[in-house]
């Protein structure tokens, strides 16, 4: 009875910190516009599950997109016209989604909170997962503190909520881990069956399963050569039935998932072209893994759009803009992910994992690897992919490697490792640290980074896109418009944002610099006027344009041949006449393109004077602030190049604010 009542206790208080954890995650979402992700899944997840057509963003796992979209399905949400959308044809998700999202005259807010509410639920999954791991491995104490950790870490919360497949892969990647070595432990066919349905749902919960299969192969090798030469040879003939019976699961679930059909373009629909890009755009740039690709689409053995998806994964991941540290890159750096992980890391947990180094260096002897196997495998196997890795867009691509460290931790609470007071003490500090971090930068949580970088207003400088920026934060824009430029002398805003979000729907009014997203609109002309500009990290740091990184004389040259055309610029704009006979002409291609590519040198002269210059606010953190009169505009627009290194040498002299 007593026993009883003990475990109802312990149960009660994780399911407290469980609740803890998703009311922080989804209040703070609740102030927060969608994310440039976030509506590609809702949207692909939409069509798979109301119309059963796969074609729109197949890159991310089926299963959480599906997922989040529930809620828009039962909702019953509107789509759009696709009679004739020619971004229907080409299957391009990002407008798609727009048109979803605010065209069809329905509130995209409540199937957003939905979805991330459903989301949500992956999060609280893993963190049972991390106690009953940590709890398992070194008691209940453990099991509590490990919890803490991870239900109060930003980085956690920061993506615990989103619509995207980035916890879904978290939890699943650590399941299959957990459910495969229990399997290894107790070869049954019950054990078995858990661990093979697992595995199938990491298959469709991203493609970052793919590591899944070494990982399991090193474990299997691992339990086989751990054993005596008896049991060895038992396992030799248990092995080929568990590889293949895990393999004949995945491709099972893979195919329920995609509602057993090879084709990814469903029938009764209007007609669509291809996916995003036609296949023979993709598979000449995946390497081997194209004639593995080739293969299974030749025999039907997997459905066409997660073939597709995996290749397109594979492409992307060859060469792709990033940032770091003021410094740019299309095929990364070794240091990005170690870096990122150093600077976004709260400071608890990085003392207590320094903690946890010195006790294993202390009592290296008395440490037993064999029963955190899967852990060590795990971390071990997606550090180095990780690594090697040349998509360096986002911390959260090494999200999966927090659980196993949260479970690790636990073991400092274990008897005998701590000495004395300190095995009460120490884990309660950490606890309070982790604490501290997240009320410091709470609710926004994506924007976090710890002192050791400067905090949450340095980050900008540091990382961007998904690591800081990533379109979430229109509403706390208009929130400081609202309280620091209203009245009679407003001032003319200039929005750059990047993001999916759309501006009108948060009565942002402003003029539109260059976005990330423009909507596939036309440009029409306009002069940047004294001001508040806003203007998104990812946009400052120039990171998708191609005029990124230095200001050079070759850039420079093009600017001020571009700067003397201005006068056609609003000659075209302001005169009807004008621009009706430019187009029966046959020229208005050229004339557009050549006044985007002005806009464009325009901008990122701009942003290289910003940079230099500390903002005057920074709502959220991801979005930067300044205002400016018409001496900065003409130091960083209309003058030569010795008048911009005037200017930026004036903004770099200016005290922070």
């Amino acid at each position: 009875m007593d026993n009883g009542l003990a475990q109802q206790k312990i149960w009660i208080g994780v399911a407290a910190l469980l609740l803890l954890h998703a009311s922080l995650a989804l209040w703070a979402v609740a102030g927060k516009s969608v994310t440039a992700d976030e509506i590609l899944h809702l949207t692909g997840g939409y069509f798979y599950n109301k119309f059963g057509d796969y074609r729109l963003h197949p890159e991310n796992g089926i299963l959480p997109q599906r997922w989040a979209a529930l809620p828009a399905t039962v909702l019953d949400a509107p789509p759009p016209p696709l009679e004739g959308n020619i971004y229907w044809r080409t299957s391009d998700a990002s407008v798609v989604g727009h048109q979803f999202f605010y065209e069809t005259g329905h509130d995209h807010w409540p199937m957003l909170m939905a979805g991330r509410a459903m989301m949500t639920m992956f999060s609280v999954a893993t963190g049972l997962l991390v106690f009953c791991w940590a709890r398992h491995l070194f008691g209940d104490r453990a099991g509590f503190f490990s919890l803490t950790l991870y239900v109060l870490c930003p980085n956690v919360l920061a993506h615990a909520p989103l619509a995207t497949s980035d916890m879904a892969a978290v939890c699943f990647l650590l399941a299959t881990m957990g459910a495969f070595w229990r399997h290894l432990a107790d070869p049954t066919w019950r054990t078995g069956a858990l661990s093979a349905v697992v595995f199938g749902l990491a298959c469709v919960a991203k493609y970052s399963a793919a590591l899944l299969p070494p990982m399991m192969l090193l474990l299997l090798v691992w339990r086989i050569g751990s054993e005596s030469a008896a049991v060895r040879g038992r396992w030799w003939r248990l092995a080929p039935l568990t590889i293949a019976g895990h393999a004949g699961t995945g491709i099972f679930i893979i195919w329920v998932f995609y509602g057993f059909r090879y084709s990814g373009f469903a029938p009764g629909l209007p007609p669509a072209d291809h996916y995003i890009a036609p296949w023979p755009t993709v598979l000449p740039y995946i390497g081997f893994h194209r004639h593995l690709v080739e293969f299974c689409r030749d025999w039907q053995l997997l459905p066409e759009t997660f073939l597709y998806g995996y290749a397109w994964v594979v492409q992307s991941a060859n060469a792709r803009s990033a940032f770091l540290a003021g410094d740019y890159s299309i095929y990364g750096w070794t240091g990005f992910f170690p870096l990122a992980f150093l600077w976004k890391t709260p400071l608890a947990l990085l003392a207590a994992l320094a903690t946890g180094l010195v006790v294993l260096v202390r009592r290296w002897r008395a440490v037993r690897l064999y029963p955190i196997a899967p852990l060590l495998v795990l971390f071990g196997a997606y550090w180095a992919f990780s690594l090697t890795s040349r998509l360096n867009i986002g911390h959260r691509h090494i999200l999966p490697i927090y659980p196993v460290l949260f479970i690790w931790l636990g073991g400092l609470v274990a008897p005998g490792v701590l000495p004395g007071r300190w095995r009460g003490i120490l884990p309660v500090v950490f606890a309070f640290a982790q604490l501290a971090a997240n009320l410091r930068v709470a609710p926004h949580y994506l924007a976090f980074f710890n002192a050791y970088a400067g905090g949450p207003a340095n980050g900008y400088r540091l990382l961007v896109d998904s690591s800081l920026d990533w379109g979430q934060d229109l509403p706390e824009l208009a929130g400081w418009l609202r309280e620091h430029n209203t009245g009679p002398g407003a001032q003319p805003v200039f929005l750059s944002y990047f993001g999916s979000g759309e501006p009108d729907y948060y009565h942002l009014k402003a003029t539109r610099l260059p976005f990330v997203n423009g909507f596939k609109l036309r440009r029409p002309w306009y002069e940047p006027g004294p001001g508040i500009y806003c203007v998104s990290a990812t946009m400052l740091q120039q990171v998708y344009s191609p005029a990124r990184g230095a200001w050079t004389l070759e850039m420079e040259k093009e600017y001020q041949e571009a700067r003397a055309k201005e006068p056609l610029f609003r000659e075209y704009w302001g005169n009807a006449r004008i621009r009706r006979e430019v187009d029966r002409l046959g020229a208005a291609e050229g004339f557009d393109h050549t006044w985007q590519r002005y806009e464009l040198l325009r901008f990122a002269r701009l942003c290289h004077y910003l940079r230099a210059r500390q903002p005057d606010a920074q709502p959220g953190y991801s979005i930067l602030v300044y205002r400016l009169d018409q001496a900065d505009l003409d130091g960083a627009l209309h003058g030569d190049l010795h008048q911009l290194a005037a200017a930026i040498e004036r903004a770099l002299a200016q005290p922070p604010h």
